[in-house]
This record gives structure tokens, C-alpha cells and sequence, in this order.
């Protein structure tokens, strides 16, 4: 079973970019996408129907901001928008969680905390409350696949330039320290459990600067599995050929 995770930076834009032949090429079973950027009646119908998968998309208030969608050949068993703890988690259409027989998936696009120290608490906030109810369904029996843009590079191998990047938001060491105690509550990190070396593996790179011809990036998106699961995970890429957003997909093949 392959999984692959996406911040495309606006659905509508990388439709343009051959993003219905990259899906039939690479044919994954489940595939979750972030920053959307759109509604589901702006989205192409098509693309909402698009054979053999089923499709579920979850917008916030403000139009044309963050977003995510979820395709999966398989139907879930159920599908929640949102964890339904409070609005201020939900409003922007973070998260979509699917439910299958082996897990729960969760498809989240963490907030950024750039802007301002407002929407760094938040992010913190947002972060506290994602494990919160991870871990209600983990003490439930449930195995968990937590996967997204989590804004944020764990370790200094996780990004180009560590030491420039200290004070700045993605790379501070509070957010950081959220990942460490997911990691010390058994959640296992998908592409260092297989590649707990391997330098130059990033996922973002600034548009700005032309980032990505000299991978100067950022480590930014995840599949964290719990223990159990992590046992069945054969494969963990990072698919930094595949352009069209200054993202590039990730992936892991479970066996079944």
C-alpha cells in the first residue's frame, strides 16, 4: 500500500502542471494533499471524480487559504474534518482523518508561525492539541499515520543551513522540542528510521531565492507512524524530482 503526502501551494495552480499524469503514473493508494488553497466547488470536477479514487476535501472560513484533501481508492470507514475540540482548530481546514481497517490517517497541514508571535502560539497550541487526540486514540488501540507539512525542521541534518535559521520560526527550538517528545512517545519518523544519516533530504525550498536549483532547503513535511505500524513500513521516500509546488511529495509503501 503506498501513501503519498503533498503540500501542492494551491490545487488549482498545479492542476496546470501535469498533476492528474503525475497521480496516474505513481497510482498511489491513498494520497493527502495540503494547502489547497481552495473550496471543493472551485475544484475541478474531474479532479473531485477522479477514477478509482474517492475524494474529501476540508476548507477554512477564509477563501482561498491553507486547505487539505485526501484520495483514497479505498473507502473509509469514516472521515472527520477538523478534531472537534475547538473552533479555533478547525476554522481553517487543517486536518482531515480517515479511518481504515489497520489505522487512522491523519492528513494535517500545520500552521506556520512566521508572521507574528500570535500565530507562533497558535501553531504551539495547534501542535499540543493534533497529540492530544492522537494519543485519546492511541490509548483506544488504534495504529496512527500522522502525515503533512508540519512547518517545521527537526534536527540540523533537516535543513541547510542550521545555524542561520535558529531564531526563526520552523527551525526554534520550542517547536523542535514538540517533535522530540512525539518521537519519545514511540511516534517514529518515517524517512530517518530508514535514512538516519542521509544529509541534503529536504522537502521546501524558498521560491524566492532559486532555493531549489542549489537544494537549499528545509526538511518541512512528515509520515509519523506509531511502533506497531512502523514494523509494516517497507519504504520511505522523499520524491524531490516532482515539481509544481515548492513542496515535493513524500511517501511510504505499508505492507498489507
Amino acid at each position: 500500500m503506498k501513501l503519498i503526502s503533498w503540500n501542492v501551494n494551491g490545487i488549482r495552480a498545479v492542476i496546470k502542471k501535469g498533476f492528474t499524469e503525475w497521480i496516474a503514473k505513481e497510482s498511489p493508494d491513498v494520497l493527502c494533499l495540503q494547502e489547497t488553497k481552495a473550496e471543493e466547488d472551485q475544484v475541478p470536477m474531474d479532479i473531485k471524480m477522479l477514477a478509482p479514487y474517492k475524494t474529501f476535501w476540508c476548507s477554512g472560513v477564509k477563501k482561498g487559504y491553507s486547505g487539505t484533501a485526501t484520495f483514497t481508492k479505498t473507502e473509509p470507514f469514516s472521515v472527520k474534518y477538523g478534531f472537534g475540540m475547538a473552533p479555533e482548530f478547525d476554522c481553517e481546514g487543517r486536518t482531515i482523518i480517515t479511518e481504515f481497517k489497520d489505522f487512522t490517517l491523519f492528513n494535517i497541514y500545520f500552521p506556520n508561525g512566521q508572521k507574528d508571535d500570535i500565530r507562533l502560539k497558535y501553531k504551539l497550541a495547534f501542535y499540543d492539541a493534533t497529540l492530544e487526540y492522537c494519543e485519546t486514540l492511541r490509548r483506544q488501540g488504534r495504529e496512527l499515520i500522522i502525515c503533512g507539512d508540519y512547518n517545521t525542521a527537526h534536527n540540523e541534518i533537516d535543513l541547510a543551513r542550521p545555524e542561520d535559521n535558529t531564531k526563526v520560526s520552523g527551525f526554534l527550538r520550542i517547536e523542535r522540542d514538540w517533535m522530540d517528545k512525539i518521537e519519545k512517545l514511540g511516534y517514529i519518523d518515517t524517512f530517518r528510521h530508514f535514512n538516519p544519516d542521509k544529509p541534503g533530504a529536504y522537502t521546501w525550498w524558498s521560491m524566492r531565492t532559486a532555493a531549489r536549483s542549489r537544494n537549499v532547503g528545509w526538511r518541512l513535511d512528515y509520515f509519523y507512524v506509531t511502533e506497531k505500524l512502523a514494523a509494516k513500513v517497507k519504504k520511505a521516500e522523499i520524491l524531490s524530482d516532482i515539481e509544481g509546488s515548492d513542496h515535493c511529495p513524500v511517501s511510504i509503501e505499508i505492507e498489507p
